[in-house]
């Protein structure tokens, strides 16, 4: 009996919400729905569940079915038009070599066969050289053997036409033939196009390269090759999700009529659309990267899978990555240090930090140590936060005897800080602004969740990575439960549970217990302002707020002292990593390099996919400086966060909407904080891509805020609010262009550093016209 009322519900509300008038239809179905007629005329109040769906799913297309047709018609079209992409322009290729008169050159190649009738190149001969050609050369295909080793070849190609009559190569003021990059396994690459100059006289192609696994086998060349058409379902997919996603947030979309305050359940239903596709396309990078991932089966990984198990998990990364496996290890025997003995001569040193001095005893000796970890009265201790351990390794351990995949713990707490940020976001849309659209609200979310830097984390999925996304997934959860205790009638156990969450946050990443300082904003008024702290209610509310603190103090505190004798040393002085730690103290000298580097250093690009290039950096400072491969400043490459350049006029806009100053205090404290932490980050630690994540989000969702509140001013003024929503469809638009870059740039240790072979397929895949 529910669901039939609970249609016809649905159907009165939904005509009164789209301001639709009530029909005779309507009334009919609703009647329809809540009687049933027997065989022998009886009216009946039962009806069965089968009819149950069935009025369901007929109210459903009564009140949608012209909302569902535009929208199909809208799909089915942005679908044929990325399959004309791919059919027409993405294999142009195919179309400008149909009429191409192919030439073989397989005779007049002068190497030495194997059984099979393979061409060998080798250490020693391995270049082929084509004279008096004498013909039209549009493209070269070099048909490496598929069936070697694979690997990809950097391939030198030098001609003679008829502006050059002897071969050229890069000079002062020109630009040679760049060399090729061939991959063994993936067709498309082994088809090279050749911009010449008329006919073509001599052809030299060389390998080249110092990473060469010889010998190569080689199946022919031949000129003028026929490109075969090939469908990639995979770009298909993208080009498919970058027009819907163009679609649906052009200006003139119905998203941006979508009130979340008034249309609560089309805006919900958006917004968990919407999330559900992050949520799966943060899976598939994260499994994309499979030399890191630490999961093997028998179709994924399968050179590490064991053969028997459904799915094998194994160490990846070394010694060095197996840290908190190692850590859990030890704790399952009641010890807090890892398990493996220092070697005699690390015990021996009388300064056992210092780098060089440990790089001549290890040559002296020939043993290795343990690097990047706590070294201490001669045990080997980890100093990274420890609440991971007890989350996923230890429990992972002594239920299965194996290492917890570290990368698995990386994407579950990636997938929770989205749930967590859009859960927030929507809690300040709904609450504290009344003219956010499903649009606008979209619009921010996405680089609020994929420009804060977690899609890096989830690139290099490491045990490094893991404190860091454990700490963003309990603030934003923290944060959150904090909100709903705003206005829930028993606050005590949402203030508890927020409490609890960044509490944790010291034991996975300490810096960003910085975020607990919103507190003050979130909570002044109530407790302070409006006196509720000396009333008895207000006391047991505020016991809530700050018993987890004090709880998993004690727990680190004493984790501390059970290691280094010492409540606060969480010893990371102890590192043995590239430098000294207990000499290297805090140097103001450090903080201009590491300023500009994080939020002013623009982006290097080229003009080769994917374009980004690691950023140069330079420095006055006369000492160590720590630093890693990074890709420009967030100011610079982020270009949502200009807005906080009118932070003050903002904010004075603010002042003129509400009474109360709790945005104004918590977008403050959210821009105190992201600069004290970058700067404490390059102190402590160094410069370090990874290390973006720990203070991105809080001038992101700084910027979110600023962003709600002038859509908030021009709401009513329909031409200047159409053109705050252009603009901020390029500035988001630039923003999560750059990061989706960043995600796809070769780095070391990455899938395009281990698998070339591999990621040059997505090259080729771009990069078409090749």
């Amino acid at each position: 009996m529910v669901a039939p009322f609970l249609s016809c519900a649905v159907v009165l509300l939904a005509r009164a919400d789209q301001g639709q008038p009530l029909r005779g239809k309507h009334i009919l179905f609703c009647l329809r729905g809540l009687t049933k007629v027997s065989p022998y005329g009886i009216i009946s109040l039962m009806p069965t569940v089968r009819e149950n769906i069935a009025y369901t799913f007929e109210h459903f297309m009564l009140v949608y079915r012209g909302t569902l047709l535009k929208v199909a018609r809208a799909v089915a079209i942005i679908a044929l038009i990325a399959l004309a992409l791919e059919v027409f322009v993405f294999n142009i290729n195919f179309f400008t070599s149909s009429g191409y008169r192919t030439i073989n050159l397989d005779d007049r190649i002068q190497l030495q066969r194997n059984d099979e009738g393979a061409f060998l190149l080798t250490d020693v001969d391995h270049t082929l050289e084509f004279s008096s050609l004498n013909t039209e050369v549009r493209n070269i295909r070099i048909d490496f053997n598929a069936d070697q080793p694979a690997q990809n070849i950097a391939v030198k190609i030098q001609f003679t036409d008829s502006a050059h009559q002897t071969y050229f190569d890069t000079t002062e003021y020109t630009v040679g033939i760049p060399d090729a990059s061939v991959s063994t396994v993936v067709d498309p690459s082994k088809f090279i196009n050749l911009q010449t100059a008329g006919y073509v006289e001599n052809l030299r192609i060389e390998v080249v390269g110092e990473d060469v696994s010889y010998p190569i086998l080689l199946n022919g060349v031949s000129l003028n090759a026929h490109r075969p058409f090939a469908f990639n379902p995979l770009r298909f997919v993208a080009v498919f999700g970058l027009l819907l996603l163009g679609y649906a947030f052009r200006p003139k979309s119905a998203i941006y009529r979508i009130r979340i305050v008034e249309n609560p359940r089309k805006s919900k239903a958006g917004i968990i659309f919407a999330v559900a596709i992050e949520l799966a396309l943060t899976t598939t990078f994260l499994f994309y990267g499979s030399n890191l991932v630490g999961v093997a089966t028998s179709s994924y990984n399968y050179g590490a899978w064991n053969g028997t198990s459904l799915v094998n998990t194994f160490e990846v990364g070394g010694d060095n990555a197996q840290q908190y496996a190692m850590l859990a290890q030890a704790m399952a025997k009641g010890q807090l240090y890892l398990e493996e003995e220092p070697p005699q001569w690390l015990k021996d040193m009388e300064d056992p930090y210092d780098k060089g001095a440990r790089d001549e005893a290890q040559k002296e000796t020939g043993e290795p140590y343990l690097f990047d970890v706590a070294y201490h009265d001669g045990h080997y201790y980890v100093y990274f936060g420890v609440v991971p351990v007890l989350l996923f390794y230890l429990p992972f351990y002594l239920l299965t005897g194996a290492n917890f995949p570290t990368a698995i713990g990386v994407l579950v707490m990636a997938l929770l800080f989205i749930l967590g940020a859009t859960a927030l976001l929507d809690r300040f849309a709904r609450y504290h602004f009344r003219s956010v659209s499903l649009g606008v609200y979209l619009l921010l979310q996405i680089p609020l969740v994929f420009c804060c830097g977690i899609m890096y984390l989830v690139k290099f999925p490491t045990f490094y990575s893991l404190p860091i996304m454990c700490g963003l997934a309990f603030s934003v959860w923290g944060l959150y439960c904090w909100m709903r205790s705003r206005l829930a009638a028993h606050k005590c156990g949402w203030l508890f549970a927020g409490s609890l969450c960044m509490a944790l946050v010291a034991g996975c990443r300490p810096q960003l217990l910085v975020l607990s300082l919103l507190a003050f904003p979130l909570f002044w008024r109530t407790y302070i302002t409006e006196r509720r702290l000396a009333t008895r209610r207000g006391v047991v509310e505020f016991a809530c707020l700050v018993a987890p603190y004090v709880l998993v103090a004690a727990g680190i505190m004493a984790y501390n002292y059970a290691r280094f004798g010492s409540l606060t040393d969480f010893g990371a002085n102890y590192n043995l990593t590239v430098n000294d730690m207990t000499k290297r103290g805090m140097n103001v000298g450090r903080l201009a390099p590491a300023f500009f580097t994080y939020f002013l250093q623009p982006p290097c690009m080229t003009g080769v996919f994917p374009f980004l290039q690691p950023a140069p950096f330079e420095t006055t400072y006369m000492g160590q400086t720590i630093k890693e491969v990074t890709f420009g400043g967030i100011l610079a490459c982020l270009p949502i966060l200009w807005v906080l350049a009118f932070t003050r006029r903002i904010l004075g806009m603010r002042a003129r909407q509400a009474e109360t100053r709790t945005i104004f205090g918590i977008i403050v404290v959210l821009v105190v904080s992201g600069v004290l932490v970058a700067l404490l980050d390059a102190e402590l630690a160094g410069i370090l891509q990874r290390y973006y994540a720990d203070f991105s989000f809080m001038f992101l969702a700084a910027a979110v805020l600023l962003c709600f509140v002038v859509n908030e001013s021009l709401a009513e003024r329909a031409a200047l609010h159409d053109l705050m929503l252009k603009l901020l469809l390029v500035l988001v638009g630039v923003s999560v262009a750059y990061s989706a870059l960043l995600c796809l740039a070769p780095e070391t240790g990455w899938y395009s550093d281990v698998y070339p072979w591999a990621y040059q397929g997505l090259l080729d895949a771009v990069v078409f016209w090749r």
